[in-house]
C-alpha cells in the first residue's frame, strides 16, 4: 500500500446507494474510452496500466459489506489488462465477491476504461484515463519524448481519497423544500443488459459552438433542450401533461475546492411541459433560465446538505444495513420518480498538442436502466453517447 493511502475508506454520499440497486440489468458502470490511430499493443497498455496505479492507488479497492454502511478495502489484486469480449458496462460489481471495481480492456484501437461508479465519478475517470494514455504513448513511442501532462494539482494521498460531502456539510444550511413533479416515464419491453443500444454521434465542435452561440446559450443548454424536445416527440398526448426532465450531474469540485477521486458530484432537475404549439426556442428559454436558476453556489450547497444530511442523521447511522438498505432502496425509487432520463456532460479531455498525431477521440457512455446521454470533446471532436434500455 502506497504510504499515505488507508487501508480502507467508506462510500461517498453519492455512493451509498449505487451497491444495493445494481445488479445484471442496472450495473452502474460507465465507459470512458480513447480511440488511437494505431492498433493498441496489448502488453505495453499493461504495463501503463501499472505504472497508473503507482499515481491512484485508491484504485485498488474492493467493495465490502459492513454491518452499518458498505466500504471500500484495499486489496492487492493485480488490475490484467484483457482484449474486449464481453459487452459494454458489463457488471464490475458482484456481492461477496473481492474484484476490483474497475477494467481495462482494449479492441484494435481502443483503450477501454471501465469503472463502477461507486469508486469514481467522471472527473475521477477522465483523469485516471488521461494519465493511462499518456503512460501508454510514452512506452509506444518513446522516440517522441512526449511531455507528461501538466500537473493540475499538488494533491497528496489524503486530498486524492477525501470524503469532499462529509467535509462540506453545515449543520446550518436550510433545508430544500421545493417539491418535484412527478415526470414522464419512458415506456415499453426492457432489454436484458447484454442487449443494451449503444448509439454514439460525433459532432464538430466548431458547429455546435456556432450553433450555441447564435442561440446565446452554451452547449450543454442546447444539447439538454434538444434531447427534451427528442423525447417529447416519443410521447404519447395522453401523458403530455407532465413534463420530460432530465437529471444533470454537476461535478461539485467546480463549487468547492476538492482534489479527492472518489464521488462527489451533485445534479440539477432541468424539464419542461409541452403543449401542442411549443416550439423550440420556448424550450431552449426555460432550459436556460433553470440552468441560471440551479447552479449558484448557494442552491448547490442546499442540495448538498440535503444528500448529506440523511447520511449523518444519528438514528440512521445506528440502524443496521440490512434494515437500512430498504430505506435506502425506496429513497432512490422516490428519487427518480421526477426525472425521466439521464444527460451527463464530461467536458473537454485535454492533452499536449504533441499527442494529437496518435489519439483519435474520446467518448463515454453509461449503464442505464432506461435512457441516458452523455458527451465530452476532444480538440474539434465531439462525442454523444446514447444508451438505452
Amino acid at each position: 500500500m502506497k504510504e499515505g493511502y488507508s487501508n480502507w475508506r467508506k462510500l461517498d454520499n453519492a455512493a451509498l446507494a449505487f451497491p444495493l440497486v445494481t445488479g445484471k440489468n442496472d450495473t452502474r458502470v460507465f465507459r470512458f474510452y480513447c480511440e488511437l490511430k494505431e492498433n493498441v499493443k496489448p502488453e505495453l497498455l499493461q504495463a501503463a496500466l501499472e505504472k497508473t496505479m503507482e499515481k491512484y492507488p485508491l484504485f485498488q479497492m474492493v467493495l465490502r459489506k459492513g454491518l452499518f454502511w458498505f466500504y471500500l478495502e484495499h486489496r492487492d489484486i493485480r488490475p490484467i489488462v484483457k482484449e474486449e469480449k464481453k459487452p459494454p458496462c458489463s457488471r464490475l460489481y458482484i456481492p461477496d465477491k473481492k474484484n476490483l471495481l474497475f477494467q481495462v480492456s482494449y479492441y484494435e484501437k481502443r483503450i477501454n476504461f471501465e469503472v463502477f461508479h461507486a469508486l469514481t465519478d467522471g472527473t475521477g475517470a477522465m483523469h485516471f484515463l488521461q494519465e493511462l494514455v499518456s503512460n501508454y504513448l510514452k512506452k509506444a513511442h518513446p522516440e517522441q519524448d512526449l511531455p507528461s501532462l501538466p500537473v493540475t494539482d499538488m494533491s497528496t494521498p489524503g486530498d486524492q481519497e477525501e470524503d469532499s460531502f462529509s467535509q462540506y456539510y453545515s449543520s446550518d444550511m436550510p433545508r430544500d423544500k421545493e417539491k418535484k413533479k412527478p415526470a414522464v416515464k419512458l415506456k415499453g419491453e426492457k432489454l436484458l443488459h447484454s442487449d443494451m443500444h449503444i448509439t454514439e454521434i460525433g459532432i464538430p465542435v466548431k458547429e455546435i459552438h456556432a450553433k450555441a452561440k447564435s442561440y446565446g446559450v452554451s452547449i450543454t443548454v442546447l444539447l439538454t433542450a434538444m434531447m427534451l424536445c427528442a423525447i417529447h416527440e416519443e410521447v404519447p398526448r395522453s401523458r403530455q401533461n407532465r413534463p420530460v426532465a432530465l437529471m444533470i450531474p454537476v461535478n461539485l469540485r467546480n463549487y468547492f475546492p476538492s482534489q479527492s477521486m472518489a464521488n462527489f458530484f451533485g445534479w440539477i432537475e432541468v424539464g419542461y411541459t409541452f403543449t401542442d404549439h411549443t416550439v423550440f426556442t420556448e424550450v431552449l428559454q426555460a432550459v436556460k433560465d433553470q440552468f441560471k436558476q440551479e447552479l449558484v453556489k448557494e442552491k448547490i450547497a442546499m442540495h448538498m446538505n440535503g444528500y448529506v444530511r440523511l447520511e449523518k442523521n444519528p438514528l440512521v447511522r445506528a440502524v443496521p444495513l440490512e434494515i437500512k438498505k430498504y430505506f435506502l432502496m425506496v429513497g432512490a425509487e422516490i428519487g427518480s420518480r421526477s426525472i425521466t432520463a439521464v444527460y451527463s456532460n464530461i467536458g473537454i479531455v485535454r492533452f499536449p498538442e504533441e499527442y494529437q498525431k496518435f489519439i483519435e477521440r474520446f467518448g463515454i457512455f453509461a449503464s442505464t436502466d432506461s435512457l441516458q446521454m452523455c458527451s465530452c470533446s476532444y480538440g474539434d471532436a465531439m462525442t454523444l453517447g446514447f444508451t438505452s434500455k
